[in-house]
């Protein structure tokens, strides 16, 4: 009779060996289901490996390395005006292509003409071609800018030639 009572209070096995209320309806199970956190933040990783790219400021060139390079934080700021001279000689104002030098002398005098600070900064991919590279400081130093910053990484490693 002991028996009895216990398996009434505790419930039956069911068919598959899963804990059968009193009342016919299946036990609440303890465990929490991971599998929609993973696939949401698998979405999420997703999405940032996309956006990420995008939130780059201007053209991606591979900057010349160098020993003792100045730190110009004002050329990361979101109103710097910034020229970019890619390997195959592409010239860019921020992310737009110009044609041009005379183009860019243009639309850097138009940028810079209503500003206090009359900066531009130049980056450059460390192959790029020399004259192409003083082609477009010339044609920046054309369009009426006070001062022009190239841009450089620091060299990583110990002194010496190489």
């Amino acid at each position: 009779m002991d028996e009895e009572r216990i398996v009434n209070e505790l419930g039956e096995l069911g068919e598959e060996g899963v804990k059968k209320g009193t009342r016919g309806g299946m036990a609440a199970i303890n465990e929490i289901n991971v599998t929609p956190m993973v696939d949401v933040m698998l979405v999420l990783l997703i999405i940032f490996m996309v956006i990420t790219p995008m939130l780059s400021k201007g053209v991606s060139v591979d900057l010349v390395r160098t020993r003792n390079p100045v730190a110009m934080d004002e050329a990361d700021a979101e109103d710097a005006v910034v020229v970019a001279v890619t390997r195959d000689g592409q010239v860019f104002l921020g992310t737009s292509k110009l044609e041009a030098l005379d183009e860019l002398t243009s639309r850097v005098s138009d940028v810079v003409s209503n500003r206090i600070d009359k900066t531009v900064y130049v980056k450059c991919d460390a192959r790029s071609r020399y004259e192409r590279v003083v082609e477009v400081v010339n044609a920046v130093r054309t369009s009426g800018v006070d001062q022009v910053g190239l841009l450089t990484e620091k060299e990583e490693g110990t002194g010496g030639f190489s």
